[in-house]
């Protein structure tokens, strides 16, 4: 008589075997599969009227999965690429099972054979150089906080940084001297080196012998001196922007986002 694993059993081997252990996941991407199958739980509570405890692997087959991939499109409101993260989440598992339980591999091809769906891609604004210019000329430099916002675009700006690794960016993470640039950990954790422009350093070393502090200190403080969040930055960057729009009518019809100084250092290269 075959026995029959709890869908639980094999969820909490993947978190700590294959997420942690094994790819040694982000904190970002644990959380994402979490609320993934948070919501799959509940959705299969209410259809199926079972608890998480009760569910096995055989009750989560695709056609299951795709009514709650279209539930959470439809009914939550998610976008389409919503919708797709949780059918990598969902994907990850059943690839992990799938090797732990070659008998529900006929099952488990199934549910793998799901096709993401295809969306339409929005066109991301950039910069032009004026906006660029006027954007950089709005922190009033005689404040501490002006002087940090301006470092802080410039880099965002000429690196492209994600806003993830600029909050995070550490006094070690910049070198100044020959062959100046900037060291990050993107995603997947993969190590790059970007190099920094004579106007970004000397923004970049002025900012620093005020900023003070140890190498291991966060290069952009917020007032309390702690890491900046990422609402703080959309914060002051609406604030720039703001003032920009006096001197630069043309940002009035952008919308202007840390993605978006990312893109226009692409499109500066």
């Amino acid at each position: 008589m075959k026995t029959i694993t709890p869908l639980s059993a094999w969820l909490q081997s993947f978190f700590t075997d294959r997420l942690i252990r094994q790819r040694q996941a982000s904190p970002h991407t644990i959380a994402s599969y979490r609320d993934t199958f948070r919501l799959l739980f509940q959705f299969a509570h209410r259809q199926l009227k079972k608890l998480p405890s009760h569910l096995t692997l055989e009750d989560l087959d695709a056609p299951f999965i795709g009514t709650f991939l279209d539930h959470v499109e439809t009914q939550r409101n998610n976008t389409v690429r919503s919708r797709n993260l949780r059918l990598t989440a969902i994907r990850s598992f059943f690839q992990y099972v799938a090797l732990q339980e070659p008998a529900s591999s006929a099952h488990i091809q199934r549910v793998l054979a799901i096709p993401t769906k295809r969306q339409e891609r929005a066109l991301i604004d950039f910069l032009t150089r004026p906006e660029i210019d006027a954007l950089l000329a709005a922190p009033d430099k005689t404040t501490w906080a002006g002087r940090r916002d301006q470092a802080l675009l410039m880099l965002a700006i000429q690196t492209g940084l994600r806003l993830a690794e600029l909050i995070g960016l550490r006094r070690h993470d910049i070198a100044l001297g020959f062959g100046a640039h900037v060291r990050c950990h993107g995603k997947g954790r993969k190590e790059r080196c970007t190099p920094l422009t004579k106007q970004t350093l000397a923004v970049l070393k002025a900012w620093l012998q005020q900023r003070g502090g140890s190498a291991a200190e966060v290069v952009f403080p917020n007032a309390r001196g702690a890491q900046l969040s990422p609402d703080g930055v959309q914060y002051l960057l609406a604030k720039h922007v703001a003032t920009a729009q006096q001197t630069c009518p043309s940002l009035r019809n952008k919308r202007i986002s840390p993605h978006v100084l990312r893109h226009t250092a692409a499109m500066e290269l």
